[in-house]
C-alpha cells in the first residue's frame, strides 16, 4: 500500500472514531442498544422479498463467530446461525455500530438555504418520487452512510458508501413492516453491511440482501437514483428540497475525511479479495445488473465522459447511458467542492412509445436523432416534439471497480467498437 495511503487511513479511522463518540447537539440522537430490539436494476431487480421463519428471540449463536470479531459484536441479538455468507468475510471497519450515525429524522431546506454552504459542483444523489424531488449531499452523506426517509410517500433509505463509491436507494417496506436501517461497523469486501433495528439482521449494501440473522435470504427493492450536482438537481427540480446539515450531530460537513482515496493507483481499504485485473481497482464504472438475465454489466466511466453518451442493445434491454461534466468527486480532495470533475451519469430506457431514440450529447443537453428534442440529465425532454416527456430511469450505480467486481464477477465490460 502507498505511503500516503497508509497515512490517510490511519488519518481516516482517528477521524471517525473520534467522531463517533462526538456528542448529538440535538434533533437527531444515535441508536442505543436499548433500541435494537426494535428495524436491482428497473423492472428486472430482484422483488422485495421477506424470509418467514420463525425468529430466535435472543440466539446464543456468538461462539459461530471470528475471533477477531467477537468483542465487537458478541452482545448483540442477531442470530449468526442464521448466514448467507462465511462469517470470516466480515471485517470490523473502526467505529462501532451506528459508531458512523444514520439520519432517521431527516430535515430539509429550500434552495435558498442550501446556497449558503452547498456549492453548485458538489454531488447530490437525486432522488425524484411520485413528484417529490430530494437532494443528498454526499458532504453530508459521507459522514452519515445511510438515511431512513419517507419521500413521495414512500418510506426509503438513501445509502452511501464511500469506500466503494456507492450510491443505492432502497424501499425499506418488506412485508408488512417498515425497517430502519444503520451502520454495523462491519464491511465485506470493503462495503458497507448495514442492519435493521427490528431483528439486527446484517444487510449488504451492494445487493440490498439481508445475509445474516432472521432475514437472511430477504431482498430489499432498488429504487432509481443519480449521483449529479447540485447545480443540476436545482435545474431540473425547481421546486426540490435539500437534505440539511442541521442533522444533531457535530460533523465537519463539506470536508473529506478520504482524501486521496479515489487517485487511480490506490489500494481499497479492507478489502482481501482477488482483484480483477481487467480494469484498475480504483476505476469508476456505471454499473446495472438485470437479474432475469443474471447479467451484470459495467460501462468504464473515462469512456462515457469521452463519448458523452452511449446508446447501447443488451439481451432485450434498449439502454441509453448519458454522461455531463460539472459534478466533482466527493472522495479526491479534502474539501470536496475542489475535488477532480468526474461528471454526473444516468441511465435510461431508451425506448419511448414504442419508438427506439438514438442520442448524441450536444453542449449541456443529450439530442435524440428521431425528433431532435433536447434532453437534460434527469431524462426530462426540455425543447423539441417532445418537451415535457419523461425517460424511464434504470437503476444503476457509479463503482469503484474492484467492489463491483467482487459481488458480481462475470460482468462484461463495455467496450466501443473501436475497441
Amino acid at each position: 500500500m502507498h505511503r500516503h495511503t497508509v497515512l490517510t487511513f490511519a488519518w481516516l479511522l482517528m477521524t471517525l472514531l473520534l467522531t463517533a463518540c462526538t456528542p448529538t447537539s440535538g434533533g437527531v440522537t444515535e441508536a442505543t442498544e436499548s433500541e435494537t430490539a426494535m428495524a436491482a436494476p428497473a423492472g428486472t431487480a430482484p422483488e422485495p422479498t421477506a424470509n418467514t421463519q420463525t425468529a430466535t428471540t435472543q440466539p446464543t449463536t456468538t461462539n459461530l463467530l471470528p475471533d477477531r470479531l467477537a468483542s465487537n459484536v458478541g452482545s448483540w441479538a442477531t442470530d449468526w446461525s442464521n448466514s448467507a455468507i462465511d462469517l470470516d468475510e466480515l471485517f470490523a471497519g473502526g467505529p462501532p455500530r451506528d459508531g458512523i450515525p444514520p439520519l432517521d429524522d431527516p430535515q430539509f431546506v429550500p434552495f435558498s438555504a442550501a446556497d449558503e454552504w452547498l456549492a453548485d459542483n458538489e454531488p447530490v444523489i437525486s432522488l425524484l418520487i411520485n413528484g417529490d424531488a430530494r437532494a443528498y449531499p454526499l458532504q453530508i452523506l459521507t459522514w452519515h452512510e445511510i438515511v431512513n426517509d419517507e419521500v413521495g410517500g414512500e418510506v426509503v433509505t438513501v445509502t452511501f458508501c464511500p469506500l466503494c463509491n456507492s450510491a443505492i436507494v432502497f424501499n425499506r417496506h418488506l412485508g408488512d413492516t417498515v425497517y430502519d436501517f444503520g451502520t454495523s461497523g462491519l464491511l465485506r469486501n470493503s462495503d458497507l453491511v448495514m442492519w435493521d433495528r427490528q431483528t439486527e439482521s446484517l444487510w449488504q449494501q451492494f445487493t440490498g440482501e439481508a445475509i445474516v440473522g432472521e432475514l437472511t435470504g430477504s431482498q430489499l427493492e432498488f429504487l432509481p437514483s443519480a449521483i449529479i450536482s447540485y447545480a443540476d438537481f436545482k435545474e431540473a427540480y425547481t421546486l426540490g428540497q435539500v437534505l440539511s446539515r442541521e442533522t444533531g450531530f457535530n460533523r465537519a460537513y463539506g470536508t473529506n475525511p478520504y482524501a486521496g482515496y479515489d487517485t487511480i493507483g490506490s489500494n481499497p481499504f479492507l478489502f482481501t479479495g482477488e482483484l480483477d485485473g481487467r480494469l484498475p481497482a480504483m476505476a469508476r464504472v456505471v454499473t446495472l445488473y438485470f437479474a432475469d438475465e443474471a447479467l451484470a454489466l459495467a460501462y468504464p466511466l473515462e469512456l462515457l465522459a469521452e463519448q458523452g453518451v452511449i446508446n447501447d442493445s443488451q439481451a432485450g434491454h434498449e439502454l441509453v447511458l448519458f454522461h455531463r461534466p460539472g459534478t466533482a468527486s466527493a472522495l479526491g480532495n479534502r474539501t470536496i467542492a475542489e475535488g477532480e470533475d468526474v461528471g454526473a451519469t444516468n441511465v435510461f430506457a431508451r425506448e419511448l412509445d414504442g419508438q427506439l431514440l438514438t442520442f448524441s450529447r450536444e453542449g449541456d443537453l443529450f439530442v435524440d436523432a428521431e425528433t431532435g428534442s433536447s434532453w437534460n440529465i434527469v431524462g426530462l425532454a426540455v425543447a423539441g416534439p417532445l418537451a415535457g416527456r419523461q425517460l424511464t430511469p434504470i437503476v444503476h450505480a457509479d463503482h469503484f471497480w474492484f467492489s463491483w467486481a467482487a459481488f458480481r464477477p462475470d460482468t462484461i465490460i463495455y467496450q466501443d467498437a473501436d475497441s
